[in-house]
């Protein structure tokens, strides 16, 4: 049951009866959690700084309810290790994976559509092996799997294959990595949903900012998660060079994708408006950019 759930039915059994202490501060709690916008947390394990902003956020049982199929999407498109800092962190993503479960889901499913040999970059990036650990069921994109999508209000894309096993998903939660690329300037969030196009995806790179927003029109995730325990500065999205790689052993979560990517762009010491998705994303409602208007909670543990 859910927050307000509960709440409703607290007041339909009879006025004036007392709420247990417990259950009292879970209600406050998730109260308190669903005013913060973003959580950002700082700490030298990847493990628990993931689980200390989604536990910040209301704790997963928030995202995820009792027998859910949830899809986590992390970065696997390239044929990299985790040092390199092209592909989603191995042990963010196991977190989420392991989170999930706790809070009762049923199944959860872990893919990407990668631009190098999927076997490869499932493989080296960790991804594969720490999910599989975790319990979700990690598999390669099936072509036979894409649905043509219409998108009756999008700027650059009217329609475009997409991955059936994520739009038929109960929850979708996202887990990018930041990083730079050279044509969106950094890929974060929203470009993360790359992963999931079927079809020559290279054609969008003709508008590009406007084909991501098209995107995030559609793919609404209940939960974002940031990988930024190690991100790639420069020569990406493949990157290669250990030296393009900085170590900031930071994750950001929260609900709103536009917000995600605005925070993420000051950690390349940059602002969202920066970024023509995140300008145009805003415009459109999808999220807001404005840091200066959302209630952002730091912890370092």
């Amino acid at each position: 049951m859910d927050r307000r759930g509960f709440l409703k039915l607290a007041a339909f059994t009879g006025v004036g009866l007392s709420i247990p202490n417990s259950l009292s501060t879970f209600v406050n709690t998730i109260e308190a959690a669903e005013k913060i916008d973003l959580v950002v947390v700082h700490g030298v394990s990847p493990t628990e700084i993931t689980r200390e902003a989604i536990d910040a956020l209301g704790r997963m049982k928030r995202f995820v309810s009792r027998g859910d199929i949830v899809v986590v999407k992390p970065n696997i498109g390239w044929d990299r290790l985790p040092e390199q800092a092209a592909t989603t962190n191995p042990e963010v993503v196991a977190t989420v994976v392991k989170l999930c479960f706790e809070a009762g889901a049923k199944k959860v499913k872990v893919f990407d559509r990668p631009c190098n040999d999927p076997r490869r970059c499932y493989k080296q990036s960790g991804i594969a092996d720490a999910a599989t650990a975790a319990g979700a069921e990690v598999s390669y994109i099936d072509d036979r799997k894409f649905k043509d999508v219409k998108i009756s209000n999008g700027q650059a894309i009217k329609s475009w294959p997409l991955y059936t096993e994520l739009l038929e998903a109960d929850k979708i939660i996202n887990v990018p990595i930041a990083k730079h690329h050279g044509l969106s300037k950094l890929t974060m969030a929203m470009k993360n949903w790359m992963g999931v196009m079927g079809g020559p995806r290279n054609k969008i790179h003709q508008r590009i900012d406007e084909s991501l927003v098209d995107l995030a029109r559609i793919i609404k995730p209940t939960l974002t998660v940031l990988d930024a325990v190690r991100i790639l500065t420069a020569n990406g999205p493949q990157g290669g060079n250990i030296e393009d790689v900085k170590k900031l052993n930071i994750v950001i979560a929260g609900i709103d994708q536009v917000a995600i990517d605005s925070y993420g762009a000051t950690l390349f010491g940059m602002k969202g408006s920066d970024l023509g998705y995140v300008r145009i994303a805003d415009k459109a409602g999808i999220g807001r950019l404005d840091l200066s208007k959302l209630k952002i909670k730091k912890i370092n543990i």
